[in-house]
């Protein structure tokens, strides 16, 4: 009986130092992308950047953030070659997830100035506009 609690407690903190370290490494992978900003700092910034829009076109066409242009994590990698090196690109999705994944190909094509929306399109209270068809 008491093996069997040493060893759960041992699997517990294995588990909780594999997550330490996990974060540790992710972090600063994460600010060698660009970086994740707040909801506040993305509406104050915006209009000076190329904001794209991750989701799937149906999302897109249902709500999203006013100046935004879709280009779905689908097709992203083919369609990127529309967007200007020397502007800062600023990323969202549903949650923030994605927004990670297309950071990465920009950085890896030579973009500096990559910039993601915390938590996603489902934490946006600024302007949004829905295409009506």
């Amino acid at each position: 009986m008491i093996n069997a609690i040493i060893i759960a407690i041992g699997i517990v903190l294995i588990f909780l130092g594999g997550q330490l370290v996990l974060q540790v490494y992710r972090d600063p992978a994460l600010r060698s992308i660009g970086g994740e900003i707040n909801a506040d700092e993305f509406e104050e910034n915006m209009r000076k950047a190329q904001i794209i829009d991750l989701r799937e076109t149906n999302d897109f066409d249902g709500g999203h953030i006013l100046g935004a242009r879709s280009m779905p994590l689908t097709q992203f990698k083919d369609r990127m070659t529309g967007l200007r090196k020397d502007l800062p690109v600023y990323l969202y999705d549903t949650t923030g997830a994605m927004s990670i994944r297309a950071a990465q190909m920009l950085k890896k094509a030579g973009f500096q100035h990559v910039y993601w929306l915390k938590k996603g399109y489902a934490d946006w209270s600024g302007k949004t506009k829905k295409n009506k068809y």
